[in-house]
């Protein structure tokens, strides 16, 4: 089975939401108004990284898409 890395960029990030209701088991809202990404390591300042399955591709690719910020991108590993 592939494997996948949400790069998130949280400094991006403006609070939307949509990923949150993309993909709730991945997304969280912040106390800072911002998102979180359940899970991710900090591997920059403000970059964070998870790693997927395929079964978890498709919610998060909606979450990708929805992001006004273009603060989420997807790569396969």
């Amino acid at each position: 089975m592939a494997k996948y890395k949400i790069v998130f960029n949280r400094s991006k990030c403006i609070g939307a939401l949509n990923c949150v209701g993309a993909a709730p088991d991945f997304w969280k809202t912040a106390e800072d108004g911002k998102v979180d990404l359940k899970g991710a390591k900090e591997v920059k300042k403000g970059i964070f990284e998870l790693v997927i399955d395929e079964k978890n591709l498709q919610k998060n690719k909606l979450a990708m898409t929805s992001c006004p910020a273009a603060a989420i991108k997807i790569e396969k590993i």
